[in-house]
């Protein structure tokens, strides 16, 4: 199965790149294919080819639960996600992430993915077991 990793960075690219990789690596072991993408630089990236997505931020501030605006723009650049099974992550950052992860989800959800699992993540290790458990087929 095609499974693709998209990560839309704030301020801390590398950490959230890291967490990306743990999870694709957790991902692989079950035997799929993963692609990462980079959704502040690949712009013109289009999702349909993919069966199942992973989209990871980080929260945009300590307090308030933002989000890069950026992630609604690349989602409605990335061609058909409607109906597309898919999985939510931030990086914890603050107190704010479980707010970010429920905006996240929600503009998911606005643009038609269907969500079936969504993580507050802190480590790479961490990432690479929820990768494991993954429930994608």
């Amino acid at each position: 199965m095609r499974i693709v990793v998209v990560f839309i960075p704030g301020e801390n690219r590398e950490k959230l790149l890291n967490i990306a990789k743990g999870l694709a690596r957790g991902i692989e072991q079950q035997g799929h294919q993963v692609d990462i993408v980079d959704g502040s630089r690949d712009v013109n990236t289009k999702l349909t080819i993919y069966e199942y997505i992973c989209i990871g931020t980080e929260p945009s501030s300590l307090f308030g639960g933002r989000i890069p605006n950026r992630i609604g723009e690349f989602l409605g650049a990335a061609g058909i996600v409607t109906g597309k099974r898919s999985f939510a992550f931030v990086i914890k950052k603050g107190l704010s992430s479980l707010k970010s992860l429920s905006r996240l989800m929600k503009t998911m959800e606005t643009e038609g993915m269907m969500l079936k699992f969504s993580e507050i993540l802190t480590s790479v290790e961490e990432a690479v077991e929820i990768g494991k458990r993954l429930r994608i087929k």
